[in-house]
């Protein structure tokens, strides 16, 4: 037996750093605790708050998911492959584990159990967290058949109140009227990729309106992020972090 601990110790250390080492965090004090951000790459997020971990569209190809914590909540914004993985899902799933995701998303994860369907609007109270489900779609940028690359009610974005903080993780969207409308937003995550999503100048053009604390560019792709610092650079209420995703 005494020759067994020290290997389990081991084992236990390793899988922290490598944990630590995988992944960038930032931490934001609220009134409950600590709220810990995990950034993993392209859509793919996860938060730990209160003893729970929360993920957001997470996705095989972009992070190690059978080393990352199992979830106790895991939402989806939409159904595309690059957000919706069913195969993350498993590896994260636990006993308990509930999935918000959208109509269309449950319509293709037939065999998944523990679904919450949330519609654009929809407000729930889970794990003492605060969910409300806004719109996520294209208005300029759109297929060669005419429909855009996100329709609207399709999809959602995430604001999340973590305490006395709000996040809002936006889905693959531009820069709407229902963001722009947003109030007390502490941190943001918007969407800067062509054609899918936003240009740099459509993230400042929401962010001036809503004004969050911090704003993450995120699902970024290629695009050149000095340029959105450049455009934010005399917004002083706004915090631009650029991580790397």
């Amino acid at each position: 037996m005494k020759k067994i601990i020290p290997l389990v110790l081991t084992s236990i250390l390793f899988a922290v750093i490598t944990f630590a080492q995988d992944l960038q965090t930032d931490i934001f004090e609220t009134n409950k605790g600590d709220l810990s951000i995990h950034f993993v790459k392209h859509g793919s997020i996860f938060f730990e708050f209160d003893g729970k971990v929360i993920h957001v569209d997470p996705v095989t190809r972009m992070g190690d998911y059978e080393n990352y914590p199992d979830a106790d909540l895991i939402l989806i914004t939409h159904h595309h492959g690059d957000h919706l993985d069913l195969n993350a899902i498993a590896l994260l799933k636990k006993e308990n584990t509930k999935i918000i995701l959208t109509k269309k998303c449950q319509e293709m994860s037939e065999n998944l159990s523990d679904i919450i369907v949330m519609n654009n609007g929809d407000i729930l109270n889970i794990n003492q967290l605060e969910i409300e489900a806004i719109p996520a779609y294209n208005i300029k940028h759109k297929r060669e058949n005419g429909n855009p690359f996100h329709p609207k009610g399709e999809g959602n974005g995430y604001v999340i109140t973590f305490g006395d903080k709000k996040v809002l993780v936006a889905g693959d969207t531009e820069n709407i009227p229902e963001i722009k409308s947003l109030e007390n937003i502490n941190v943001a995550f918007l969407p800067m990729n062509l054609p899918y999503t936003m240009t740099p100048e459509m993230v400042a053009d929401a962010a001036k309106e809503f004004k969050p604390e911090v704003l993450y560019p995120y699902h970024y792709g290629k695009t050149d992020t000095s340029q959105l610092l450049e455009l934010l650079k005399d917004e002083k209420e706004i915090e631009v972090r650029i991580k790397k995703m």
